[in-house]
């Protein structure tokens, strides 16, 4: 006999006297060895090529005995099991299951102690199997693992259990090395061990009252689960070591154990009464519901991500505001469906837990970052002094002052060398400040398309003095109404201890104390209005947060009327889907992808839109638009993804609000769409189209046979101009008269036609494409705006650039035509010659 996993002297014979059908051989000759070499040939008959059959009977017979198992024995006997030493394939352990398993537990019922991490996988595997014939066995293994993992590890000179923050990970062993100390403190391996049970993404009362108790019982425990929460909020994803034979080996934050800790440290958090408790869980959310690698559906780690908000759904009402921040924070980020459905749910539920609606706490809820009335804050560094300062339309500034006063855009080299560690935080500050802003313009412009309306009192509060969002409010065109239907639109302007909203006719309407307020929309203002606030904007040089006064409107045609419940207005068109997919997602449109290692050659993108956001959880009624997407063409296998996609349907549908279980989503004949619900998402998907469509892409036509869909690039990069490109030509009617192209242009139906020196040439108002006249030949230019005509084009001021880029675009190429005489790249001068 050599060792407890080399060969034993006879069981070979007394396995091949058993085949032969000498009844009980075998048990007989194992009952003849002592302990050590019946633990031996446990081993021997643990091998795959031996477990059937006879070597079925020999381990149950050696399963119900008592044999003196060590702690290092029971480990190699679950190693075998599982891991990257088994000795089974998935499929090989899932047959021999019945006989491996019990005495794998058996042996770690004995030595005592037992690797938890393997241990807490079979019981999962065990439970993976219930529908199995052999599933009553299946239940007895996992009430015996049960017990097993009930049972406290014991401590050793203050030392961790070592299932607790295991080596299988980056993670676990980071944290001992960070936390050594305070992770020795009396009671915290017995709270980290509760914490590692929790397998679910939900905890139970019963769990979360044991938590309390042992938290409670854990010297500096706060401490614990702060630090510990910091280190996966700051955890790289990595390829992690699984136990499970099943498992891909995907990167991740954590393998299976310490997943399951973090997430009951993040329940237990829930206990822990200090300020930094509910932006660390938001911070968790957030780094472990974002896409590897940064972006995509696919989550760093779902499981914590989609604990995390559940924890944040959990928070009681005086945590309301600073816990619905924090959701509100994830969808732009976070885009798997599963995490994006929970944010959903947690929102509400937090929000009905306080009595109040998601939007009404999010307001109450931005914090003001140090900045004072005027949006401002000075910090002194010595002889200087730094600026960090809030302007409209909402941009985030830090500058610098020297002792006279003087201006400074960079910070001075005393200040870096001296005061480096100030200017970092300043710095930071800045970074913090700008992400703020641009999730309150997000939430503005939902308010905007839900239709919100705020009484008077909370809009001052909240928006127009408020010294962040305040900068973004005051440069909207808002409507302040009296409860009697009437409403009047103005700028925020101060007037004495209050506000006026001023009318572009110079009129000013006064917000009294019983007033309501809400955000203007072209949709629901006469064309003429319309047209007064856009002239009044460019006669101002006032660009706002977002496209409000030159927004596009979307209102039901004809044809969609006939057409009933789906709407066919941009159907047909080929798109660029990694381009398109973004800005899907960044437009909150959510669904399967597209090409290789996806879900499929069709997708529907899904987008709720959002609800008024004085109308409560329970109550109104919820819309969502559906936009079919099909696959065109799939690319290859190293592109990961579809390269081109066709667009089809939109279609809507709604159901009543309400909080907990709803009833199903019930799609809707567009004639009962809210005109606002079906202009803006209409607008979104003219947005996909204008942007991504391959029509736009000037230098389509020279891919050569690689082209395709040639047809289709002249009938859209020529064709009518959809609803964007409308709003454009009406812009450049009031722009190209303040510039020196104005005698030199002339705006027709579709394009903008600009006389050069050695020609003339129409450039397309939709997708920005050239024809040189009169031979109508197609001119290819790629603006390069770091040129003489993208700087011509930079001083002409543009009330908005949220379409592409292509107003932008087009100016740049009307002033490059203006002046052809001067153009000296190649690529467009051999064009010009064989286009005359």
């Amino acid at each position: 006999m050599v060792g407890i996993t080399g060969p034993v002297d006879g069981l070979d014979e007394a396995v091949a006297r058993e085949r032969a059908g000498v009844a009980g051989a075998l048990e007989d000759f194992l009952d003849s060895l002592d302990t050590a070499g019946r633990r031996a040939s446990a081993f021997a008959l643990l091998e795959p090529k031996t477990h059937r059959g006879t070597a079925e009977r020999g381990l149950a017979h050696l399963a119900g005995q008592r044999l003196d198992w060590s702690v290092a024995e029971s480990d190699l006997m679950l190693a075998r099991l599982l891991g990257r030493d088994a000795v089974f394939g998935p499929y090989e352990l899932r047959e021999a299951f019945p006989v491996v398993a019990p005495i794998a537990v058996a042996v770690a019922e004995q030595a005592g102690e037992y690797d938890r991490t393997r241990l807490r996988t079979l019981r999962h595997l065990a439970e993976s199997y219930r529908w199995d014939r052999r599933a009553e066995e299946y239940k007895g293994i996992r009430r015996r693992i049960d017990v097993l993992l009930a049972r406290e590890a014991p401590v050793v000179d203050g030392r961790l259990p070592r299932h607790l923050l295991d080596d299988l990970d980056d993670y676990g062993p980071a944290m001992r090395a960070a936390h050594e100390e305070l992770l020795s403190g009396a009671g915290v391996a017995s709270f980290l061990g509760h914490c590692t049970l929790l397998d679910k993404p939900r905890a139970t009362r019963v769990w979360r009252r044991r938590a309390a108790e042992l938290l409670a019982g854990a010297e500096r425990g706060a401490e614990v689960v702060r630090g510990l929460l910091e280190g996966i909020a700051a955890q790289s994803e990595h390829r992690v070591y699984d136990v499970n034979p099943f498992g891909m080996g995907l990167a991740s934050l954590a393998g299976d154990a310490n997943t399951s800790l973090v997430r009951g440290l993040l329940w237990a958090s829930l206990e822990v009464r200090e300020e930094w408790v509910v932006p660390l869980v938001g911070a968790v959310a957030l780094h472990a519901g974002t896409g590897l690698g940064g972006s995509g559906g696919m989550c760093r780690s779902q499981p914590l991500a989609t604990a995390a908000v559940a924890v944040l759904g959990e928070c009681p009402a005086e945590r309301a505001e600073a816990a619905v921040a924090e959701l509100g924070r994830l969808p732009k980020r976070v885009v798997n469906r599963t995490v994006a459905k929970g944010i959903a749910r947690a929102t509400e539920a937090v929000a009905a837990r306080a009595g109040m609606t998601a939007s009404m706490l999010r307001e109450r809820a931005v914090p003001v970052l140090g900045l004072d009335g005027r949006g401002v804050r000075e910090v002194a560094l010595g002889a200087y002094a730094a600026e960090l300062a809030v302007r409209e339309p909402g941009t985030a500034l830090l500058s610098f002052r020297g002792p006279e006063g003087r201006l400074l855009k960079t910070a001075p080299k005393e200040v870096r060398e001296a005061r480096a560690g100030e200017l970092k935080e300043l710095r930071a500050g800045l970074r913090k400040l700008s992400a703020l802003l641009a999730e309150e313009r997000a939430r503005l412009e939902e308010h905007l398309a839900a239709g919100t309306s705020w009484p008077a009192e909370d809009w001052q509060r909240y928006y127009a003095d408020h010294p962040v969002t305040g900068a973004v409010a005051r440069a909207l065109v808002w409507e302040v109404g009296d409860g009697a239907g009437e409403w009047a639109a103005g700028l925020p302007e101060r007037a004495g201890g209050g506000w006026v909203l001023a009318a572009a006719d110079g009129t000013a309407q006064p917000v009294g104390a019983g007033s309501r307020l809400r955000l203007w929309h072209p949709l629901r203002a006469p064309d003429e209005e319309v047209a007064l606030w856009r002239a009044e904007l460019l006669d101002r040089e006032r660009r706002q947060p977002f496209k409000q006064v030159f927004r596009e409107v979307y209102p039901l045609t004809p044809a969609e009327r006939v057409t009933g419940s789906y709407s066919n207005r941009f159907a047909g068109h080929v798109l660029r889907y990694g381009q398109a997919r973004a800005l899907m997602t960044n437009r909150g449109w959510s669904g399967r992808h597209l090409g290789y290692f996806s879900e499929g050659d069709s997708s529907v993108m899904v987008k709720e839109l959002p609800a008024p956001g004085e109308l409560p959880a329970a109550e109104g009624v919820r819309w969502r638009a559906r936009f079919f997407v099909d696959l065109v063409d799939g690319g290859t296998v190293a592109d990961g993804g579809a390269v081109l996609c066709s667009t089809d349907q939109v279609r809507f549908e709604r159901r009543a609000g309400a909080v907990g279980p709803r009833g199903p989503w019930e799609e809707t004949e567009l004639a009962e769409v809210p005109a606002l619900v079906l202009s803006e998402a209409l607008r979104d998907v003219d947005l996909f189209v204008g942007v991504a469509s391959v029509g736009a892409d000037p230098e389509w036509q020279d891919r050569g046979a690689d082209r395709a869909h040639g047809a289709y690039w002249l009938s859209w990069g020529f064709g009518e101009l959809a609803e964007g490109a409308r709003v454009r030509r009406e812009t450049l009617a009031r722009l190209l008269p303040r510039t020196r192209l104005a005698d030199r242009t002339e705006l027709t139906d579709r394009f903008l036609r600009v006389r050069g020196e050695l020609g003339a040439y129409r450039i397309h108002l939709g997708s920005g494409n050239v024809l040189m006249e009169p031979s109508d030949a197609y001119l290819c230019v790629v603006v390069d705006r770091s040129r003489e005509a993208g700087r011509a084009a930079g001083k002409v001021f543009l009330p908005f650039e949220e379409d592409g880029g292509m107003l932008s675009v087009i100016l740049s190429k009307a002033f490059l035509l203006a002046a052809d005489d001067r153009i000296t790249d190649p690529t467009i001068t051999s064009q010009l010659r064989r286009g005359r």
